[in-house]
């Protein structure tokens, strides 16, 4: 009897190890990405998709949750759409523009960049629209998503070149396996991406425009906050 007992007892030790292992995993996993702390729900007439604030980008992450909070984007539109490069929201450039222009203090508005390696121009990757300002800052009421193209690894070693920069195996590995623009980073701030309903925003890339990249057909969103 005791033998057998031995044996079982062995065999458990085995299952809990095993056991421990998965959960280890998937607490790496947890720790990635999706357990970043706020998420947002975008809704369009396209249908619906999920993203995620990064918190390595703060600043970003909140502004979008106060310009959410005081409306900022209610009412707005998706106004400038390329396919394969990306889908342009909130207040356009030349609204900015003129409303900069006619400003009496000529006061400019912008957000200091935040740049992280573990934020760049993935598929569906979540970032903020600028001007030509030497700083990279941000614009304050305007957001892009990247529905880039295929990726070369000859295209990422000839932009390490022209851009000074490196990427790494996590970046190299995402550009190669499923695109992007990587001729972004480190010019523009990535501060989160989308983690369900790719496929909504690249329908909406497909949206027929004009020469001047405007949408032939109104294209509004609404975003609330995902409380969990």
């Amino acid at each position: 009897m005791y033998f057998y007992v031995k044996i079982l007892n062995k065999l458990k030790l085995k299952n809990m190890k095993k056991i421990t292992w998965i959960i280890g995993v998937f607490l790496f996993w947890a720790g990635g990405t999706y357990a970043q702390s706020k998420h947002l729900l975008f809704k369009t007439a396209f249908g619906e998709f999920k993203v995620v604030l990064y918190d390595f980008t703060p600043h970003h992450r909140d502004l979008m949750l106060r310009s959410i909070k005081d409306s900022l984007y209610q009412g707005a539109l998706f106004n400038r759409i390329i396919e394969n490069f990306v889908v342009q929201g909130g207040e356009h450039d030349i609204d900015i523009e003129k409303k900069e222009a006619q400003d009496p203090l000529h006061r400019k508005p912008r957000l200091a960049a935040e740049f992280d390696e573990r934020a760049f121009h993935k598929m569906g990757a979540l970032g903020a629209g600028r001007d030509g300002n030497p700083e990279k800052a941000s614009f304050l009421d305007q957001i892009y998503f990247v529905v880039g193209k295929k990726i070369t690894a000859a295209d990422l070693d000839s932009l390490e070149i022209k851009k000074g920069i490196k990427y790494n195996k996590e970046q190299r590995v995402e550009y190669l396996a499923h695109g992007g623009q990587p001729r972004l980073d480190q010019d523009f701030t990535v501060f989160g991406e989308i983690y369900q309903g790719l496929d909504v925003i690249m329908k909406i890339s497909q949206v027929k425009t004009d020469k001047q990249d405007f949408p032939l057909v109104k294209v509004p969103f609404s975003i609330v906050e995902i409380k969990e």
